[in-house]
C-alpha cells in the first residue's frame, strides 16, 4: 500500500512537471492551454481555441526533448539502483563501470576526427555516428572490466570495482588527451558534449533510444528478488539457490544497454544513477522490489526537473544539464560518504 502510494505520487509529480516543462520557453504557454492541447491531441474536445503554432512547437521541439528526458532519467535511475544492488554498495552508480567515461572518450574520438569520417558519410548520418559511437564506447569499456574481473570462471565485484576505477582514470585521460589536441570548435563540442545536454533530442532519435531503455525497465525488475537475496551476500545467496554469475552479467548487461543508449543521445550526465535510488530507499526501504521501479520513476522526474531549471536559468542560455545534476548530487554525494564512512 505505501508503495503503491509513492509510485501514484511519483507519477503525478512527473506528469505535472511534464506539463509546466511543455509550457516553459522563449514562447510561454500557459498550464491550461498546454493540458487542452495534449487533451485535443488524445481526441478529447476543449473549449479553448488551438493555436497551431503552439502547437508545432509542442510537438516538434519540446515534446521530444522532455520525452527523451523521460527516457534517459529513467535509464540513470533504475540502473544505479541494480548496480548499487550487484555491488553490494550505495555509493556505486553505472559511471562506476566505465560506462560513462567509455561513451565520452569515443564521443570525443568522432569529434576529433569529424573531418576524416564526415566526408565517408552523409551529414545526416552525422549524429548517429556520434551517438552509435558513445555506445559502442560504453559497451567495449563494461566488457573490458567484466573480463578483468573474471578469475576461474566467476566474477569478482572487488576486482570489478577495482577494474571500472582504472578504466574510468585511463579513458577519462585519454578524453584529456583528445581535448588538448583539439581545434576550438572540436573542443567545445567536447567539452558540451561531456557535461549532457537534451538539445538533440528528435523524434528520429526517440524511436532508437525508448526501445532499448524499455526492455532494461522491463527485464531488471524481474530480478528484483534475487538482488535481494544477493544483498546477504554472494556465497548465501547461491547457498538459496540464486545463481549469482547470471545475476550479475544480467544486471549489468541490461544496465549497460539503457545507460549506454542514454549516454548516446544525451552526453554524460552524472549523479543522477547515484542521488535517485539512495532518496527512493530513505523513502521507502531497501526492498529493490519497490526500489528498481521507484528509482526508475523518481530518475524520470529529476531529469525532467534539471531539464527545465538548465533552460530556466540563464535564459536565452541554456546550461549543460550535467551542471546542474553534479551540482544537486555532489553535496548528496558527500553526506552519504560522511554519514556511511565507517561501513566502506
Amino acid at each position: 500500500m505505501k508503495n503503491t502510494l509513492i509510485y501514484t505520487l511519483l507519477s503525478i509529480l512527473l506528469i505535472i512537471v511534464v506539463i509546466f516543462s511543455l509550457g516553459m520557453g522563449s514562447i510561454s504557454v500557459s498550464f491550461w492551454e498546454v493540458c487542452s492541447i495534449l487533451l485535443h491531441k488524445t481526441g478529447i474536445r476543449t473549449s479553448s481555441g488551438i493555436d497551431e503554432l503552439t502547437v508545432n512547437i509542442l510537438e516538434q521541439i519540446r515534446l521530444p526533448r522532455i520525452l527523451m528526458g523521460i527516457a534517459v532519467g529513467a535509464a540513470l535511475g533504475i540502473s544505479g539502483a541494480a548496480i548499487q544492488g550487484i555491488f553490494r554498495n550505495p555509493l556505486a552508480e553505472p559511471g562506476l563501470m566505465g560506462i560513462s567515461s567509455g561513451a565520452s572518450f569515443f564521443a570525443a574520438l568522432v569529434i576529433s576526427f569529424e573531418g576524416l569520417l564526415l566526408p565517408l558519410i552523409s551529414a545526416s548520418l552525422g549524429y548517429y555516428v556520434l551517438a552509435f559511437s558513445a555506445f559502442l564506447g560504453a559497451t567495449l569499456t563494461v566488457l573490458i572490466v567484466y573480463r578483468i574481473s573474471m578469475n576461474n570462471g566467476k566474477s569478482h565485484i572487488a576486482t570489478m570495482l577495482l577494474a571500472g576505477v582504472a578504466m574510468n582514470a585511463f579513458a577519462g585521460a585519454l578524453t584529456g588527451l583528445l581535448s588538448y589536441l583539439a581545434t576550438e570548435q572540436q573542443l567545445r563540442s567536447i567539452t558540451f558534449w561531456s557535461l549532457g545536454s537534451l538539445a538533440g533530442a528528435s523524434w528520429e532519435n526517440i524511436k532508437v533510444l525508448y526501445p532499448c531503455v524499455l526492455v532494461s525497465l522491463v527485464i531488471l525488475p524481474l530480478f528484483a528478488k534475487q538482488l535481494n537475496v544477493f544483498a546477504l551476500g554472494e556465497s548465501q545467496a547461491e547457498m538459496m539457490g540464486v545463481n549469482t554469475s547470471r545475476l550479475k552479467i544480467v544486471v549489468i548487461l541490461f544496465s549497460t544497454l539503457a545507460v549506454g543508449a542514454a549516454v548516446a543521445f544525451s552526453g554524460v550526465i552524472s549523479f543522477v544513477g547515484l542521488l535517485v535510488p539512495h532518496a527512493i530507499r530513505l523513502i521507502g526501504g531497501v526492498d529493490n522490489r519497490y526500489v528498481l521501479i521507484a528509482s526508475s520513476i523518481a530518475g524520470a522526474l529529476v531529469l525532467t526537473l534539471a531539464d527545465l531549471l538548465s533552460r530556466m536559468i540563464i535564459q536565452p542560455l541554456e546550461l549543460p544539464i550535467g551542471v546542474i545534476t553534479a551540482l544537486l548530487g555532489t553535496p548528496v554525494f558527500l553526506f552519504i560518504l560522511i554519514r556511511d564512512k565507517n561501513k566502506i
